[in-house]
Parts: structure tokens; C-alpha cells; sequence
């Protein structure tokens, strides 16, 4: 499995959210600045992680983005399949037998099934919290340079 910028760029942002939580909003900017994220980019990002339920944006001169969950229970995999899409690493793999030209008896599709079984259960053993506190200068509500 390959991690695109999408996924990388996602989880930089809710970790620096997630050292902030239960603090208020965090401006866009500050983000991108902190997490060497281009802002646009960025914005994009916010945009699909507020849909899928991660965080909440506020408008105004005190508006921002802030984490809605407590980051112990976001699941790194919750965040990739929200920015990516499936984590099959071949797209037949999810798809029913009568909709695919692909045989779904043929000797490669155990080997796929496990590596797919295998990338979900170790992105289930991680949180967001777990990934902030293995940063290195994690201070919670601030970053350290």
C-alpha cells in the first residue's frame, strides 16, 4: 500500500488538531503553517474531514477548525478510507463477482484479501492521539520548534 499526500496531509492536520482539542478553533493558516501543508491544498482537506464527521469549521474572525471527537477514538483507518476510498490494493477485490470481468476464483485473490486484511488491522491499532503522542516535541496545545 502506497500512501498518497491526501492521507499524509489529512492525518498532519487532525494530529495538530488533536493537540489542540477541546481548545477552540484552529485557523486553517496556523495549520498549514505548522504541518508544511500547502493551504489550499489544505482547504480541500478540512472540507472532506468535516464531512466525513472529523471535524467542525467555524466562520468569523475567531473561526477555525477544531476536532470533534476525542482523537483517542479516531482510528487511523476511519481517516485514510475517509480521504482515499477503499483499502483493497486491487479495485476488483471489492467488487461483486456480477459486475467485474475479473474471475473472482483465481489464485491471486487470497494473497490480496490478506494483504487488505492485514493494512486494516493495523490501522485499526492506531488513533490520532496515538500518532500525536509519538510526535516528538508534542506539547498538547502547542506546537514546539
Amino acid at each position: 500500500m502506497r500512501v498518497s499526500t491526501r492521507s499524509d496531509y489529512g492525518l498532519r492536520a487532525l494530529i495538530e488538531l488533536a493537540g489542540h482539542y477541546g481548545q477552540g478553533p484552529l485557523q486553517s493558516s496556523e495549520i498549514a503553517l505548522r504541518r508544511h501543508i500547502p493551504e489550499q491544498y489544505l482547504d480541500q482537506l478540512l472540507t472532506t474531514l468535516r464531512k466525513a464527521g472529523f471535524i467542525r469549521s467555524l466562520r468569523g474572525p475567531s473561526g477555525g477548525h477544531e476536532l470533534i471527537r476525542d482523537p483517542a477514538t479516531v482510528r487511523v483507518r476511519e481517516v485514510i478510507e475517509s480521504l482515499e476510498g477503499s483499502l483493497a490494493p486491487v479495485a476488483w477485490l471489492d467488487e461483486p463477482a456480477e459486475s467485474t470481468d475479473h474471475p473472482h476464483q483465481c489464485g491471486q485473490r487470497e494473497i490480496w484479501e490478506r494483504i487488505r486484511e492485514a493494512t486494516c488491522s493495523i490501522l485499526d491499532a492506531y488513533t490520532v492521539a496515538d500518532l500525536l503522542e509519538r510526535e516528538p516535541n508534542a506539547v498538547t496545545g502547542r506546537y514546539s520548534i
